[in-house]
């Protein structure tokens, strides 16, 4: 299948840049002209995500070739724009930053030449003028395989301002695509690790994404910027399906041959934590587990005081229960339900933010229980992928399979892992974390799961036969 889904990738010189705001603005301007966005994020991010969801009315996907490799960029990316009249991708960091130690591995500018798209670098302007011309000039001549079609300029002071960058760049043969003036009220909270999530703003959120909207729409030439889009290359790949990854993934033990198993008594209910305290997910995990055979319904730990009817298994993923653990704590029927959940021997998958939840408590106040551990919140911010092997048989893998993953918090538990830990963390700071027990498989690495998709075909199984 050849994607020719016209594609942008929104790069910038480093962080605080705004390439969030020029992304978002991006997908809201072109939605509203009438036009199907699809909506991606360069990394493991789960927050700006939820902007763009809001932006376009499309579940934001992310294009991570550090955690499902190179090889799944573009069938990832093709499978989220399938049908659609633009992409719009928003890159991580720096444009040529990546996975430390790893040259571009993950970097913006390396899924940019996956997906053979342009790029639109967005620069920071607010404390120079002529230098500007040789920042981009750097930029666009690093790598000649990164196209960089053109610049949009942020945090612009003035008309004298505007008119200083546009006479360097002239020279520097990269065309000014938009000019965007300095204005607080496409701005976002921000917290210990990073923006607030939409989930957790609501209206706010929904006034911020139409404010990024029109000030993109006003400042950057909306046409030309498609015109880019619509320049980039042939992308031949066939798009990423979760029925068809779970039917053609080959035998093994975590990945029982034969086709996808149906279940005789029908579907299994798989219950997945949500709300504004577990906000952090990958819409691919959902699609797997339901090609696999499971029916997910979506609770809220905040508000429902039981687990969905029928529940067989049970997935919390990351977030912010450091923010609510006063509400998660208040809510003793719900961790109640989990608890005995759990100690049925029923498969749970925790994540990060499930595994604070699973404790014994956090920052002083009762948790779920399931686990002997304590959680607190920490000065100390825990950032960066990891190349992991599974420790112990599990719900999700047997001991022995090798996964990446991406941590990222500002909370500790003692202990940092149990008898039977979840994973050995690989390279120079070798350890062991998490814990499996009984049915339930905790640990602080966020995965994703297409890079292993019999990791949902078996909790599925487990699902089934537990």
């Amino acid at each position: 299948m050849t994607g020719s889904v016209p594609r942008l990738v929104v790069a910038a010189p480093s962080s605080g840049s705004g390439k969030t705001t020029v992304a978002t603005g991006l997908m809201a301007a072109f939605a509203a002209r009438g036009l199907a966005v699809s909506p991606h994020k360069v990394g493991p991010d789960y927050i700006d995500p939820g902007y763009h969801a809001l932006a376009t009315g499309r579940v934001g996907r992310n294009l991570d070739a550090y955690l499902c490799g190179p090889e799944l960029v573009g069938p990832l990316f093709a499978h989220g724009a399938r049908g659609c009249d633009l992409a719009v991708v928003e890159g991580v960091m720096g444009m040529y930053d990546g996975a430390a130690g790893e040259g571009e591995l993950a970097s913006t500018a390396h899924v940019a030449k996956l997906l053979r798209a342009p790029v639109v670098l967005v620069v920071d302007a607010s404390s120079q003028s002529r230098s500007v011309a040789a920042l981009v000039h750097g930029f666009a001549s690093w790598d000649p395989q990164v196209r960089v079609g053109g610049v949009i300029l942020n945090k612009v002071a003035s008309d004298r301002h505007e008119a200083l960058l546009r006479e360097a760049l002239d020279s520097a043969g990269v065309p000014v695509l938009g000019v965007l003036p300095r204005a607080a009220q496409v701005e976002t909270p921000s917290r210990h690790l990073g923006l607030v999530p939409v989930a957790e703003r609501g209206a706010a959120a929904v006034e911020a994404v139409a404010a990024m909207g029109a000030q993109v729409a006003a400042g950057c030439d909306l046409d030309a910027l498609l015109g880019l889009a619509r320049s980039a290359g042939a992308l031949s790949c066939t798009a990423w399906d979760a029925a068809e990854v779970l039917g053609a993934a080959p035998p093994g033990p975590h990945r029982p041959e034969g086709p996808r198993p149906q279940s005789p008594d029908g579907l299994k209910r798989i219950a997945v934590a949500g709300g504004s305290a577990f906000t952090f997910s990958y819409a691919e995990h959902t699609e797997l587990l339901t090609a696999a055979g499971a029916e997910v319904v979506v609770f809220d730990p905040l508000r429902d005081e039981q687990l969905p009817d029928g529940t067989a298994g049970l997935v919390i993923g990351g977030g912010f229960p450091e923010v609510y653990a006063a509400e998660l704590s208040a809510n003793e029927p719900l961790r109640k339900a989990v608890a005995d959940l759990a100690g049925s021997g029923a498969p749970v998958a925790a994540e990060c933010a499930g595994l604070l939840y699973l404790g014994r408590e956090l920052d002083g106040l009762p948790m779920c229980g399931v686990l002997d551990v304590t959680a607190r919140m920490s000065e100390r911010l825990t950032l960066g992928y990891r190349d992991a092997v599974a420790v112990s048989d599990s719900a999700l893998a047997v001991a022995g399979t090798r996964m990446r993953g991406h941590e990222f918090h500002r909370t500790v538990v003692e202990p940092g892992a149990g008898a039977a830990p979840a994973w050995g963390v690989r390279g120079p700071e070798r350890r062991v974390e998490g814990f499996v027990q009984q049915g339930v498989h905790a640990s602080y690495l966020h995965t994703h799961w297409a890079s292993l998709p019999g990791v949902a075909r078996r909790f599925v199984e487990r699902c089934r036969t537990s």
